[in-house]
């Protein structure tokens, strides 16, 4: 058993999210959103926390994480617990940060996730984003999606994933899952080695450069159902993203390629719950329709706003709407419904008249809590 062991397993015994360890500090978790240092321990300095880390590594990497300052892979303690880590150095020393991840793979609905999200499972081809900032839960909606159309329809799926989190056993589909940089040096050599290995859908981790967004396009383009994330908050920001990383004379020809293979986006947020301890999930749906691909076109994102409110029909839901409707349910907090909203105004007016007088001076701006 290694030393690190006995702080996984309080985090586990806590039902924590985060275990964080940085050099010159007391051990800290995060327990339903909040961080708090465990109690029994020391500062962690030199060579005992040196050698904490380095136990449960492989041994080059840890050497090329001493040297270079960065490091991801998983560690499974046992059957049950396994954990994303992310070594760093900060200014007092070495540090790191590991998450828990779920070995069992939650189902949709258990996650709340609404129903109409299966429907990408069915399609045939094209890109879906699914977006949020870091920690808002994409990757365990994405293993629940997966999870899907894997107990019901026979596919090849390909996932590119750094580290790889949830594991997937095979259903009726096959899954292939590869870790960058161990099984291929980056996300756009996985992607485009997916393109000759037979595949009906790839999964790409991270979609985060040029190179690996413009891959995705072409194989969605080319008859493969491409799933993607990005760290951005609603759907209009998702567009905008993807354009955005190419160079100004590329943009309008982008704007095509992805206004014909785009199919939608889920965009996801965690909101702290009031009713019980934890979180839970609102999102915002978009169904890429014929006016969903003209405004991609135009490049008139600002739109995209009328055509999801509009389209309750097809399951599109806005984002404040999903956070109307829990705070509307006693789940959140207005305090939370207003820190988490795009637009401010609306919720505005259920906070406390303290609250209502601050909101005032921090606006849109995300750091203003």
């Amino acid at each position: 058993m290694a030393q690190i062991d006995t702080l996984f397993r309080y985090l586990v015994t806590t039902k924590g999210s985060d275990l964080h360890l940085s050099e010159g500090q007391f051990p800290k978790i995060r327990v339903h959103g909040a961080v708090s240092v465990i109690p029994g321990y020391e500062v962690l300095h030199g060579d005992s926390f040196k050698n904490l880390l380095g136990e449960i590594c492989d041994p080059r990497a840890f050497q090329k994480y001493l040297e270079v300052g960065d490091l991801d892979f998983a560690y499974a303690m046992d059957e049950q617990s396994r954990f994303r880590c992310n070594y760093l150095k900060q200014q007092n020393g070495l540090a790191a940060v590991f998450r828990l991840i779920p070995t069992e793979i939650a189902s949709l609905e258990s996650l709340g996730v609404p129903e109409v999200v299966k429907e990408f499972g069915h399609m045939r081809a094209g890109l879906v984003l699914v977006t949020g900032p870091t920690g808002s839960g994409k990757s365990t909606t994405l293993a629940a999606l997966l999870d899907y159309i894997n107990i019901n329809f026979n596919r090849h799926i390909i996932t590119v994933e750094e580290p790889i989190e949830f594991v997937h056993r095979n259903k009726q589909s096959i899954i292939t899952q590869r870790e960058v940089p161990i099984q291929t040096p980056s996300f756009a050599d996985g992607l485009r080695a997916a393109l000759r290995e037979d595949s009906d859908i790839v999964l790409v981790g991270e979609m985060r450069d040029l190179e690996t967004i413009s891959l995705a396009l072409t194989a969605a383009e080319t008859g493969l159902l491409v799933f993607g994330t990005l760290h951005t908050n609603n759907a209009r920001k998702t567009v905008d993203r993807i354009i955005d990383v190419f160079p100004a004379n590329q943009q309008s020809q982008v704007r095509t390629m992805l206004a014909a293979s785009l199919r939608g986006v889920v965009a996801q947020l965690l909101c702290k719950r009031v009713d019980k301890p934890g979180r839970t999930a609102v999102h915002e749906i978009m169904f890429a329709t014929p006016a969903v691909a003209a405004i991609i076109r135009e490049g008139a994102t600002q739109k995209l706003y009328d055509v999801i409110t509009g389209g309750r029909e097809q399951g599109m839901i806005f984002m404040d709407e999903s956070i109307w409707f829990k705070l509307r349910e006693g789940m959140i907090s207005p305090e939370e419904a207003y820190m988490k909203a795009i637009d401010k105004t609306r919720f505005k007016k259920f906070l406390p008249a303290k609250q209502a007088h601050l909101g005032d001076a921090s606006g849109d701006n995300p750091m203003g809590h």
